[in-house]
């Protein structure tokens, strides 16, 4: 008898966790491409277009069939394969050293590209950045950045393990539809169309890069003045892009969260959420799903749109001008501008939909709200920099601690420690705005039939922001949460149909359900008390 433990407990096959012979050789074919990568820091002079091209090939080839003879020789539906029992997907030894190379890779790509062979002063590119020149000649015509390097491994790691997704999820529409938007957005929009921007430059007319998809406060660059003031000079094409993007915050992105919620963006248009959904996947159940990582989203990422609030205020005003004669847009119609228009907001969220929020958001609200309208307050009066800080040293800090450290550093390199979306719960500003329009007027919701729940915890253990689905299934209670990106996977792994995706009505959209499940309720105490 073998003393060997069988954590899967399957009759039919208790290994099936367990590389085939198949996929291990795939695994292998992909570290070959990756150490063709590693190979090019090293400046080997017969590396060449055919080389990359050979290397990014084995790396596609190797996500895909991996994932097709993982997936294909089975029938369509959902299965853990051993998910918790896998070094790199357990937080076990492999899952922490994937996690320190991401992170390396990331500090390095932010802060040290010098080490990838990035030229600079008139040098020309080495290393792994002039690997990648051939293709970025081809695409926008100039030699290769650490972003299109970046760019490139980004998109390629979408495409790829987006097929894995799609054969895995392959048994539910909703779940191949929106993979297929998010490749395409990825390909289109984030990679292809920026670069045939950049090849349109001449000298007598340029664009700025653009990322289509990318809204304020993602692209909170957007509204410096260089960036500004190359709009304007680009034409007519140039004052579209800014309008476009001034339209995208104020209309597009309200509208479309009324009809479908934040999943519109989060789950079917923006790369971050299309690598977390992709690429960290077999990581989505180490997300956090105790209450007190909710109690430290909420205040962390409203934290980081406060702030980013504050910088590009601060941006803004550095550069208007105080003569009413020229411009209309002066200094102080500007905080007028923006301190009229939070307050509305507060007062119209207060008024009309207080009883939507807890104590703390409340608290909150409020609290946020004095420090900047003191703030505001303390600059007429004081006559000193804006908000106490200089505007580029507000910059430069919401840069690097957050457009930096946060969403790259630790958003992607921590996929295998704290699951695939810690960045879209605790430091994306772009989630915090658009989960609270979810919140207080989306017709989006998950509804749930809890009659019918078996409390097998599929839900909350695929749940990738952290919440506990089966809570709110067990009690029938519809799902309206700020942070829900309507991915559906908690829809697609529940073995009785109990959740659903819906969008209708705002009433009745909130339907807290007190019911006390366990020994945590006296029968006979509430029946007394009706």
């Amino acid at each position: 008898m073998s003393n060997k433990l069988n954590y899967s407990m399957s009759i039919a096959k208790p290994d099936a966790y367990k590389n085939s012979t198949r996929q291990k050789a795939l695994i292998a074919t992909g570290i070959i491409g990756l150490f063709v990568l590693v190979l090019s820091l090293f400046n080997f002079e017969s590396f060449s277009a055919l080389t990359l091209t050979a290397s990014l090939t084995l790396i596609v080839v190797s996500i895909c069939g991996f994932a097709a003879d993982r997936y294909l020789s089975k029938p369509a539906g959902i299965k853990n394969n051993g998910v918790w029992f896998k070094s790199i997907s357990s937080k076990g030894f492999y899952g922490w050293l994937t996690g320190l190379v991401l992170t390396l890779f990331y500090i390095v790509l932010y802060f040290y590209p010098h080490f990838l062979g990035l030229g600079g002063k008139g040098k020309a590119n080495s290393g792994l950045v002039a690997f990648f020149d051939p293709l970025s000649q081809l695409l926008n015509g100039n030699p290769a950045s650490q972003w299109f390097v970046y760019g490139t491994l980004y998109t390629i790691a979408i495409l790829a393990f987006g097929y894995k997704f799609l054969l895995k999820y392959r048994h539910n529409r909703y779940e191949r539809l929106r993979t297929y938007s998010v490749m395409f957005f990825q390909l289109a929009f984030a990679f292809l169309i920026p670069e045939f921007m950049a090849r349109l430059n001449s000298d007598s007319f340029s664009l700025p890069y653009y990322d289509l998809k990318n809204i304020w406060p993602l692209n909170y660059y957007n509204f410096e003045q260089y960036r500004v003031d190359s709009f304007i000079s680009a034409g007519d094409i140039g004052l579209a892009l800014l309008i476009f993007g001034v339209v995208s915050i104020f209309v597009i992105t309200p509208i479309l969260t009324y009809k479908y919620g934040k999943r519109w963006y989060c789950s079917w248009v923006c790369g971050c959420g299309g690598l977390a959904e992709t690429a960290g996947d077999p990581f989505r159940h180490l997300s956090d799903k105790r209450q007190m990582a909710w109690k430290i989203e909420r205040w962390v990422i409203h934290s980081v749109l406060v702030f980013v609030v504050l910088m590009t205020t601060a941006v803004i005003h550095s550069y208007l001008g105080d003569d009413t004669s020229t411009y209309w847009l002066t200094k102080g119609t500007f905080l007028i501008m923006v301190t009229g228009f939070l307050s509305l907001i507060f007062i119209l969220t207060m008024v009309f939909k207080r009883h939507e929020l807890g104590k703390d958001a409340r608290y909150g609200a409020i609290g946020y709200v004095v420090i900047i309208t003191a703030l505001i307050g303390m600059h007429y009066f004081s006559g000193s920099n804006l908000f106490l800080f200089e505007a580029e040293t507000l910059r430069s800090t919401y840069g690097f601690l957050i457009g930096a450290i946060f969403s790259g550093v630790i958003g992607t390199g921590f996929y295998p420690i704290f699951g695939s979306r810690v960045w879209c719960r605790f430091g994306c500003p772009m989630a915090a705005i658009l989960g609270f329009q979810q919140r207080l007027f989306s017709r989006f919701r998950i509804t749930t039939n809890g009659g019918q729940c078996i409390s097998c915890g599929n839900c909350s253990t695929y749940c990738e922001m952290g919440i506990d689905v089966r809570a709110y299934a067990q009690k029938g209670e519809n799902i309206v949460r700020s942070s829900c990106v309507g991915c559906g996977i908690c829809s697609a792994v529940c073995p009785r149909g109990v959740l659903k995706l819906e969008n209708n009505s705002i009433k009745g959209r909130i339907n807290p359900n007190e019911i006390l499940l366990g020994n945590d309720v006296d029968l006979m105490d509430l029946v007394n008390q009706k």
